[in-house]
């Protein structure tokens, strides 16, 4: 697993092992970054279930101005922190240990891009994707990373399912607010 692109490209980083972990594929994660590359200069990014972290870490590499990297593994939170540490992203990265729902609730930062990879099949999309969406800015995006053949929400909040996008088993769903489509 490496940074794909922009100040911390190449630079290798820690994977999670394990039967339970899942980490976003190159494949997916540059496409994700094509949909957003104009979206990230400057931005707010939420990784939330972040694993490894290397979808906040891939903001921060191409410009994002701060990214929440969230997650409640203790063993993500070290493999987070070793990867924040690597890329030098320090001043930027704001790392959390805490379940998703507790971390949107207490917030106080509202968010410009938003990557949710919660653990698939588990209904945990359909808790936390309204919190996430109140706490969005309104010319932001959120992308749901999920399995192929879950359902998502049309819309929540003021967030409206705008396209998705097939990678094999792998879907990943974009929200825009309904007064930017």
């Amino acid at each position: 697993m490496r940074v794909i692109t922009g100040s911390a490209r190449g630079r290798k980083l820690q994977a999670l092992e394990g039967k339970d972990v899942r980490p976003t594929t190159d494949k997916v994660k540059e496409s994700v970054f094509s949909i957003i590359q104009f979206q990230i200069q400057g931005r707010v990014f939420l990784d939330l279930f972040a694993g490894s972290g290397q979808m906040g870490i891939e903001a921060l590499s191409r410009g994002a101005k701060k990214a929440y990297l969230v997650d409640q593994s203790l063993k993500s939170i070290r493999v987070i922190e070793q990867n924040v540490k690597t890329t030098g992203f320090e001043e930027n990265a704001v790392v959390a240990r805490q379940d998703a729902q507790s971390f949107v609730l207490s917030s106080r930062e509202n968010f410009d891009i938003a990557y949710l990879d919660p653990p698939f099949e588990k209904g945990i999309i359909d808790e936390v994707l309204p919190l996430v969406a109140s706490k969005m800015n309104k010319g932001g995006v959120i992308l749901c990373e999920t399995a192929e053949n879950e359902a998502l929400p049309d819309e929540s909040g003021d967030f409206v399912l705008d396209r998705t996008y097939r990678y094999g088993k792998i879907k990943v769903s974009l929200y825009r607010h309904r007064e930017m489509l």
